[in-house]
Formats: C-alpha cells, sequence, structure tokens
C-alpha cells in the first residue's frame, strides 16, 4: 500500500473533513479547547507518582476554570461540556473525571434546580471549594431509585439529617477527599418527612476543609484504581446536619416554609429522574470523551506505522509496517468506526439539544443512551487495535495509550454502565415496536452493494429482524414471572439495540455525505460510509440471506467487496488522520507519534556516540 494524501490536500478538503467530524461551528465550539491542549501547562509530564499526577490534575482544573469567562456558561451548555471532554480526554482523564463532575454533574445541577437566585454559587465558580456528586453506593450502582442514605426533615432546626445506615449505603467513588483543596458535595439521599419516605433528592453538603473531612463526614480512599489517578473514595455521614437550603427542590418536590413536602410528581421515580437528570448531559460528554480517546489512539497508529520500518520480503528494501494488508486493513475499518462514532455523537447532541418534552425528550434521550454505550464501546475496540498495532512501544506510559485503555473502562461504567442502559433502551424499543413484517425485500429484486442507499436499508432491517426475534421469543414466554420473560427476549433485543446505532450512524453519515459538496472530501465520505455499513452487514449476511434481503451471490461477494474498500481508504490514512485536527503539541507529547521516535530512547552515554567523543570523556577521566 502507498499512502497518498494528493487529494485531500487542499486546505478546502480537510476543512471539510474536520467539519464533518467536529460540526459547523469548529472554531467557535472547538477553538478554546484546541488552544488549551497546546499550551506548556497541558504538555505531558515526565514520570510522576499518581498522587503528583492527581495534583495536577487539579492544578490544570484551576488553570482551566481560571480561563473560562463563565464556569456557570459552560455548565449550562451541553455542547461545551461535550467539547471539554472530547479534547482533555486524551490528554489527562483524570483532569475530565474531576472537570467533567465539577462543572456538569456538580455545578449543572445546582443551575438546573434554582428557583430563584438566592443560592451563593462563587464558591464552585472560583474553585475555592471544588464540587462532587455522591449518588452510587457499595451496594446500589445502576438502581440509583433504591439508595439508602437518608436525609430526615428536622422540623426544629428546619434542615436535614444525613445518616449512612450501614456498610453497603456507603457513597462509592466520588472523588471526596481534600486532594485539590476544600470539596462540597450533592449527596443523593432518601428524602424522609415525619417518617414517611418521599424519594431520592439531592442535598448540598460541605464535604472537607483544604486538610480533612468535616465533622460527622467520615472518607476513606479506596484502593487505587487503574489508569489515571483520582481520589476515589468511601463516604458516609454520621447525623450530619444541612439546612433546608441544602434540598435542590422543584416542581418534583420541596419543603414549604410550613415544613410541608410538597410536588407535583407522584411517582417516586420520577423524582429521582428529575434529581439526577444531569446524568443525560453526562453520557453525551462520555461518548464525546471516548470519541476523542479514538481518534488520538488511530492518529497515532497511523503516524507509527508509516514511520515505522520494516524488512520487506526475501530481502528486499525496507518498506513501512502499514503497507501490509495486515496492519493497515485493521486501521482501515477503525478510521470508518471514528468517523461513525463522532458521527453518531454529533447526532445525539443534537437531538438532545432539540429536545422537546414529550416523546420528543424521551427518544432524545434514549438515543443518548445507546450512542454513550455503543461509542464507548467501539472506542475500547479501536484503541486496543491501534495499541496492538504500535507494538511493545505502546504499552509505555509515555507514549499514551495505556491511560486511554484504562480511561475507557471508566467511561464504559460512567454515568450508567453500558449493558444496563442498553437493557433498558432494549425493553423500551421492544414494547414500542409492533412486530416487523419482513417477508419481501422492500418490494422488489435486492440492491447494489455499492448503493450507500442500500446499504443503509440493510441495516434498518437488522434492526427490524433483531427487534422481531425479541418479540417473537417474548410472546412464546410464560406469564406470571417478569424476569424470565425478559430474559427469554433480552438476547435478541439486545442485538436489535446494536442494530439501532449502527441504523443511526449509517444515517448520520448520509446526512453528511449529503451536505458536502462533490469533490475529494465527498468521496472519502462515501468510501467510509460504505465500508462501515458493508463490515456489520457482512456480520449478519446470513440473517439477510435468509430472509431474502440478499442473494446468495452477494453473500459470496462481500468478501471482496470489503477487501476492494480497504485498499481505498487505506491509501488515504494519513490525510484522513489530519483531519482529526489534533494539535501538533499534543502528539509530539507522544514520541511514537514522530518519525525521529527513536530519539527518544537515545542514550548520551551509549557506545554508538562518535569515537571522538568517547576519546574525550576519557581523557577527560
Amino acid at each position: 500500500m502507498t499512502a497518498t494524501i494528493d487529494d485531500l490536500s487542499t486546505e478546502r478538503s480537510m476543512e471539510l473533513l474536520t467539519g464533518v467530524l467536529l460540526g459547523d461551528n469548529v472554531r467557535q465550539e472547538h477553538g478554546f479547547w484546541q488552544r488549551m491542549i497546546s499550551t506548556e501547562p497541558f504538555r505531558r509530564p515526565d514520570r510522576r507518582t499518581p498522587d503528583e499526577r492527581l495534583r495536577l490534575a487539579y492544578e490544570r482544573l484551576r488553570i482551566l476554570n481560571d480561563c473560562l469567562d463563565s464556569g456557570a456558561r459552560l455548565a449550562a451548555d451541553p455542547r461545551a461540556l461535550a467539547a471539554l471532554h472530547e479534547w482533555l480526554g486524551p490528554v489527562d482523564p483524570a483532569l475530565t473525571t474531576v472537570a467533567g463532575i465539577h462543572y456538569n454533574l456538580f455545578l449543572g445541577s445546582l443551575l438546573d434546580h434554582e428557583e430563584d437566585s438566592r443560592r451563593d454559587l462563587s464558591d464552585f465558580l472560583r474553585l475555592r471549594s471544588i464540587g462532587t456528586f455522591l449518588c452510587t453506593e457499595v451496594a446500589h450502582g445502576n438502581d440509583a431509585a433504591a439508595v439508602e442514605t437518608t436525609a430526615a426533615y428536622d422540623r426544629e432546626r428546619d434542615g436535614f439529617v444525613l445518616h449512612t445506615p450501614h456498610a453497603g449505603a456507603q457513597k462509592f467513588m466520588p472523588n471526596t477527599s481534600p486532594a485539590g483543596g476544600p470539596k462540597t458535595g450533592l449527596v443523593a439521599a432518601r428524602l424522609l418527612v415525619d417518617g414517611a419516605d418521599h424519594g431520592v433528592f439531592l442535598f448540598l453538603v460541605p464535604l472537607t476543609d483544604a486538610v480533612r473531612a468535616l465533622p460527622g463526614v467520615r472518607v476513606r480512599r479506596l484502593p487505587a484504581r487503574m489508569g489515571s489517578p483520582v481520589d476515589h473514595c468511601l463516604t458516609s455521614f454520621d447525623q450530619v446536619f444541612v439546612g433546608r437550603d441544602a434540598l435542590l427542590g422543584g416542581d418534583h418536590g420541596r419543603i414549604g416554609d410550613d415544613g410541608r413536602f410538597s410536588s407535583v410528581v407522584g411517582n417516586r421515580r420520577r423524582r429521582l429522574l428529575a434529581s439526577i437528570g444531569r446524568v443525560t448531559s453526562g453520557k453525551i460528554s462520555m461518548s464525546a470523551c471516548a470519541v476523542g480517546s479514538a481518534r488520538a489512539t488511530l492518529a497515532v497508529a497511523v503516524r507509527y506505522g508509516g514511520h515505522r520500518y520494516i524488512s520487506g520480503p526475501r530481502g528486499s528494501r525496507q518498506v513501512p509496517v502499514i503497507a501490509h494488508r495486515s496492519h493497515h486493513g485493521p486501521l482501515a475499518r477503525a478510521m470508518a468506526t471514528v468517523f461513525a462514532m463522532s458521527l453518531l455523537h454529533r447526532r445525539a447532541l443534537n437531538r438532545w439539544e432539540r429536545r422537546k418534552d414529550g416523546s420528543g425528550r424521551e427518544e432524545a434521550e434514549r438515543l443518548v443512551a445507546v450512542a454513550k454505550g455503543w461509542i464507548s464501546w467501539q472506542a475500547r475496540s479501536v484503541i486496543v487495535e491501534c495499541r496492538e498495532r504500535c507494538g511493545a512501544q505502546a504499552l509505555l506510559e509515555n507514549n499514551g495509550m495505556t491511560e486511554l485503555i484504562t480511561g475507557v473502562e471508566g467511561v464504559i461504567t460512567a454515568e450508567g454502565d453500558n449493558l444496563a442502559i442498553h437493557a433498558k433502551a432494549a425493553a423500551e424499543m421492544l414494547f414500542a415496536t409492533e412486530p416487523a413484517a419482513y417477508d419481501a425485500p422492500f418490494g422488489g429484486e435486492p440492491g447494489d452493494l455499492t448503493d450507500p442507499g442500500f446499504l443503509g436499508r440493510l441495516l434498518a432491517v437488522l434492526e427490524e429482524i433483531w427487534f422481531g426475534r425479541a418479540g417473537e421469543r417474548l410472546g412464546r414466554a410464560p406469564h406470571g414471572d417478569p424476569l424470565e420473560r425478559w430474559n427469554i427476549a433480552s438476547g435478541p433485543a439486545l442485538r436489535g439495540v446494536e442494530a439501532h446505532a449502527h441504523r443511526q450512524a449509517a444515517e448520520a453519515y448520509a446526512d453528511a455525505v449529503a451536505g458536502l459538496p462533490d469533490g475529494p472530501a465527498r468521496e472519502r465520505l462515501v468510501e467510509l460510509q460504505r465500508l462501515f455499513a458493508l463490515d456489520r452487514i457482512a456480520r449478519n449476511s446470513g440473517d439477510l440471506l435468509a430472509a431474502g434481503y440478499l442473494t446468495a451471490d452477494q453473500v459470496n461477494g462481500l468478501p471482496d467487496a470489503l477487501e476492494e474498500l480497504i485498499t481505498v481508504v487505506a491509501a488515504h490514512l494519513p490525510a484522513l488522520a489530519d483531519s482529526f485536527a489534533l494539535p501538533q503539541e499534543l502528539l509530539a507529547d507522544w514520541p511514537i507519534a514522530g518519525a525521529d521516535y527513536v530519539d527518544a530512547y537515545d542514550d548520551p552515554a551509549g557506545p554508538w556516540q562518535s569515537d571522538g567523543d568517547r576519546a574525550t570523556a576519557q581523557g577527560e577521566r
């Protein structure tokens, strides 16, 4: 394979592809973060201990905050929050974690629940106190409605008493230590008024000063988590009192001046969802973090593959390792997937921004959840593949990839475990979908595998097939045991959610292609679009053949069609990676990203140094 970039080398073509990945307002939406990660404070540090890296993360948080015109404006803007995660994720996963918690979960929740302007946020906006979020408990993760920390209303003192009743109710993994400075938390607790349980709400609770936990608050560091260091802790409360204004109330629930609880939301689960609504913005941010990390690792892998030379067959001249099909094939597939991830992320973000009340909001929230799960799983696959393509050098911390491998594992679990949120989406889609009829292939003969439109329809059919199978299995399940009924249908229903993500990504590809003028950028995007779709169709070709949507000849021709597309896409990998618009300062921090990567291992005292230098050194001795 010979990499060529001549047809994408024009500035206009590159700008078009970058716009596909990052959106129409690249400079406005992403420019601030691109410039920030290019500055000296965000350069990759020399070898440091985990505690030193943790201190650096909080130091960078303060630098970031000082550069903002308004932390409140950032917290109120899901698009800006997503961009923060997209660019900081590959640079410093620990910083990304604490920044996302402070601005989205903490400040964002405070702003969303502000019934008036009396609450003073200046300490949090100026980082005199860093915000954190305490929802998950040792015994309660995805079932947040079951958390057992209590907040009992005390009428005499007109406030709430927070208490942790047993070990399983300890708050699990929030960054609540004094590291970085004083901490204040939003604590999810069960509101008790005169013994009546009104469900889970958020309470604003000071946790630590600059040195230690405050009275009644117990904070213990958890064992080190793999990957970037964050001060994850166990946190518990021993009869901690906070005033009535600590409750983040609203229409979903409040305590009046008369000490009575009122709510227009009768369902306790819905009250919880109203309280922790920022988790949806968090899912968008997690998708952005995964997308940014995958793009960075793929760009490095492509660059390294181009300047890592190996001997050719039978002693012929040396060739770059990326010349081999076994090397550039997986990277070409990864490129098609990374573009799909980026497009699906922006599709979900746009839908969430345009959400309306009722079904529009529910559908947008479901797409955000499906996208978060699928994108972060794909990011893991891409990052692991890129690490392997870069060999042993990518296992070294200074080359960045190991930190992103472990970082994406955190993304997969954060803001709802992927499998749990996909299972929820599967159940919602299964019961909202009529059994599909697909005994006729689009009302005619099977289409052309070179037609992106036909490929997109095949992906839609796969979604129907899997949900149809789930519905059939559900219909055969015995009544009376909801868990067993779900277990019987969940396998194909989860496959249906995966197919739904593929369809949404394919539609996002089609929209992006339609928005480009004729020329090299559009041609490259169509090639990626077809490779993405064909790759997924090939994995399900038997189902499509059995249902009459593909012919036997088409199924037999899929491997050759994929190989031809891989050849085409692989020829443009360097230019496609350049369209990611990664700052050169970021790439320079990873030695294997440069053609002079061997210099990172140079030894001034090595035997290869010049004879003259050695003689001089011996004479000095």
